[in-house]
């Protein structure tokens, strides 16, 4: 495999024309598409490989989302683009009523292949409307799959495992991580959705991450070091279905967990996490399990309450001297 650093932004356009290319039921739609590529230049190259598959649509998620189901249940492949994460709340009937019911209620009698691609996250001074973290509200949702990549490679990976996926895929990608760059293989590679991946070995901590959370304990990691506590990272990548098998085999070791993520503390996917740990792994523990989260409240426009009610490494590092008693 050769590896190339390169932007997720950059991966995930790599990954849809690898897709595209391949099957010709895959389609794009949704607003500023042809025009701009996409918000964040996602998807450069697109329009002019494969014209007609771009599509450019009315300002309407519940258009959108729609189309995207009626599309589906022909036997299309769509990738459905809301844009930013926030504006799914248009379309939630679409997403929640339809998408995430028809194969059930028609006995698997239809796929509904389909992806509603979220672009999420704040950080980028974009205020209330436009920088939620609503993932956790698609995990309670039953019929849905929920992806959240954090590194270029796992966006390309995760995407065409989406994509290739007769199930409808929420893919939440954080805004502010289109420019990071890392390495990402030339190969056509896929990796399985519900598979978590250790980012870091570690023997007194476990930090359960994902997306924009992953850097954050990337961080504190490097800080920790210095204070001789050794954490491991576990970036989830996809909270449904959940890798609990990797989850457990890592407090196992550590007997301690921190789960980190950037949406608001409460009823975020880490109280689900939290209580699930608890259940199935309580005999493991050996003290409580902390979470990390923004704080509960809209996200604020002024940079220095947005820094302020966002979490930062500090505040997970705080949370392992919580828990490792130190």
């Amino acid at each position: 495999m050769t590896d190339r650093i390169i932007s997720s932004s950059a991966a995930l356009a790599e990954a849809l024309h690898e897709e595209m290319q391949r099957d010709e039921t895959i389609f794009i739609m949704g607003e500023d598409l042809v025009s701009h590529a996409g918000v964040f230049g996602q998807f450069k190259g697109l329009p002019e490989h494969f014209p007609g598959r771009i599509i450019d649509t009315p300002i309407s998620e519940a258009c959108i989302a729609g189309c995207g189901v009626g599309a589906a249940l022909t036997g299309m492949r769509p990738i459905v683009d809301f844009h930013f994460s926030d504006f799914v709340t248009c379309g939630m009937d679409e997403l929640c009523n339809q998408a995430a019911k028809i194969r059930y209620m028609s006995g698997g009698q239809v796929k509904l292949p389909v992806v509603f691609w979220c672009p999420d996250g704040a950080g980028l001074r974009a205020a209330a409307q436009h920088s939620q973290s609503l993932e956790s509200w698609f995990v309670h949702m039953p019929g849905l799959k929920v992806v959240v990549p954090s590194e270029p490679s796992d966006v390309k990976g995760l995407i065409k495992s989406a994509v290739r996926d007769d199930n409808p895929v929420m893919f939440f990608q954080h805004k502010k991580l289109f420019a990071r760059e890392g390495p990402v293989s030339e190969d056509d590679y896929l990796i399985p959705l519900g598979r978590a991946a250790v980012k870091k070995e570690g023997k007194d901590v476990t930090l359960l991450c994902y997306g924009a959370g992953y850097y954050l304990c990337e961080e504190a990691a490097e800080k920790l070091a210095g204070e001789k506590i050794d954490a491991e990272i576990v970036d989830l990548r996809t909270l449904k279905p959940l890798d609990m098998e990797t989850i457990a085999a890592s407090i196992a070791k550590t007997h301690r967990a921190v789960i980190v993520h950037e949406a608001c503390l409460t009823g975020g996917f880490g109280a689900e996490l939290a209580a699930r740990i608890q259940d199935e792994l309580f005999d493991e523990l050996d003290a409580p399990v902390k979470r990390v989260g923004a704080r509960d409240v809209p996200i604020p426009f002024s940079p220095a309450m947005e820094d302020f009610v966002l979490p930062r490494a500090d505040d997970v590092a705080a949370a392992v001297h919580a828990v490792t008693y130190r």
